[in-house]
């Protein structure tokens, strides 16, 4: 029982730890995607800026002006180095994922070890006492086989003895 005890122990602690460190990296990846998620919806706005200065039409008979064309292109330029951005945020998220998937299969695979060790040197622990318990079991055995005999040269000694002290008063007598 102490055993089982000593085992829900040591996996509660070493999943306690593993849990820690999943916690605060979680943080950091949720901050990195509420980074993206911004800067997605800064896109969308430049998008909708972009759409409204194609519509825009400044010059002469309704037509667009160098400067309109300019304009869009700007937006266009600026939306496109906001897709870079995004692009490289996104890599990091997922290099980050990567990590942290290698990190708890890291932390996985040495509790395992941990535990497969613990169990091993469990069985060990388990043999030794049923050995010593047959051990102690074999010497309480001869223990009493001891002691039997004993008992048993004492009553002789003690028949022998009083036979010759009534072998000596009879020769008294």
């Amino acid at each position: 029982m102490m055993k089982k005890f000593i085992l829900a122990a040591i996996f509660s602690f070493s999943s306690a730890i593993a849990f820690a460190q999943v916690s605060t990296d979680s943080l950091a990846y949720q901050a990195e995607r509420t980074k993206i998620n911004a800067m997605l919806a800064r896109r969308k706005a430049k998008f909708g800026q972009y759409d409204e200065s194609l519509r825009l039409h400044t010059g002469i008979f309704g037509m667009q002006t160098k400067k309109d064309i300019q304009r869009s292109n700007d937006i266009l330029m600026d939306i496109v180095k906001t897709d870079d951005s995004i692009y490289r945020q996104l890599k990091i998220l997922f290099e980050y994922r990567v990590f942290q998937q290698t990190q708890i299969q890291k932390h996985t695979q040495q509790a395992e070890s941990s535990n497969l060790g613990f169990m091993t040197t469990i069985n060990k622990l388990r043999k030794q006492v049923d050995w010593l318990k047959a051990d102690n079991k074999k010497q309480q055995q001869h223990y009493q086989r001891m002691q039997n005999i004993f008992i048993i040269v004492l009553i002789v000694l003690l028949a022998l003895v009083i036979l010759l002290l009534r072998r000596k008063r009879s020769k008294w007598s």
